[in-house]
């Protein structure tokens, strides 16, 4: 069948922020006071967290709280039925670092220039769209980041698209972990991750998540999923900013506000150009239930002390 959303481009959208919204994402995602580089404008190493390309694909210029539903509903895909924003939960996100992000984007027009990859109807259980991400620099042309990751509208299938591939889940190897470590999810943990820009309301209004049968209030995706880059970045990079260039993981299953996250993580034993590569997945603790995996990271060696 013919796909007419294949490589459709969504306009440019601009990106603005300051030096307080750098220091809300890196506190909001675990940054700690002894990371004065994630924490304290005035050091001199003071630095975006890498991942804050995942917070400003939602944020982009707003400096206010916006409607989540009728920003994310503004733009229809070729061939594509129109889609509700409010059954919309994560599938899976890969970000790779191409530049650090300045602490601010003053002096520069960064925008995020996006298009569709993939649309797969799934049938009973709902569409995903699967799009592309690049950061840039208008003014200079410089790209920053990609992020490539899938939406996932739950119960929105039958609609005759292709069905697309198997998510087959990757084999964890088949030895001890090398890192074991968790991480918290506060009560307040998704009320606070929202102020970075993602307003959904699946993760502050608890009748949203039972009329998609969550039962409440869950955390978004990318909360735990930038906790653990961040500890990953304290734990194997020695909290340098510029230690992580690559991050994914799949999103398999809701994390709840109180969830602590046990994070399993694996080291390659092939490095390459001096990156080290690694492999994790997360569980809830107490349930055992997977809330992330195929997870991934590529880490290069670290620049500066950190105390850990």
């Amino acid at each position: 069948m013919s796909e007419p959303w294949k490589d459709f481009e969504f306009p440019a959208r601009k990106v603005t922020w300051l030096q307080r919204d750098t220091l809300l994402f890196n506190l909001s995602i675990g940054c700690r006071a002894d990371e004065p580089q994630f924490v304290y404008e005035g050091d001199p190493r003071f630095a975006v967290f890498p991942t804050y390309p995942l917070g400003l694909v939602f944020k982009l210029d707003h400096s206010e709280v916006i409607d989540f539903y009728g920003t994310l509903g503004l733009t229809n895909i070729p061939g594509v039925p129109k889609l509700d924003p409010r059954r919309l939960v994560d599938g899976d996100r890969a970000v790779e670092i191409y530049k650090p992000l300045p602490t601010t984007s003053l002096g520069h027009e960064f925008e995020f220039r996006s298009k569709v990859i993939a649309v797969y109807d799934k049938g009973n259980s709902g569409t995903v769209v699967r799009s592309e991400d690049f950061l840039i620099d208008a003014k200079s042309g410089e790209q920053y980041a990609k992020i490539i990751g899938s939406l996932f509208y739950v119960g929105q299938g039958n609609w005759g698209g292709p069905r697309g591939p198997r998510s087959n889940k990757k084999a964890v190897p088949d030895r001890h972990t090398d890192l074991i470590f968790e991480v918290e999810i506060g009560q307040e943990s998704a009320h606070l991750y929202r102020l970075n820009g993602d307003y959904n309301p699946l993760h502050a209004a608890s009748d949203v998540g039972k009329e998609l049968g969550y039962g409440g209030i869950i955390s978004h995706g990318v909360l735990g999923y930038n906790k653990i880059a961040h500890e990953i970045v304290r734990r194997l990079g020695n909290g340098d900013p510029s230690s992580m260039l690559k991050i994914s993981a799949r999103f398999a299953g809701p994390v709840r506000p109180g969830d602590t996250l046990a994070v399993h993580l694996w080291k390659q034993d092939l490095e390459v150009d001096g990156l080290e590569e690694v492999q994790w997945s997360a569980q809830v603790t107490g349930t055992g239930q997977e809330c992330l995996c195929d997870g991934t990271a590529v880490i290069k060696p670290p620049q500066i002390s950190s105390n850990i």
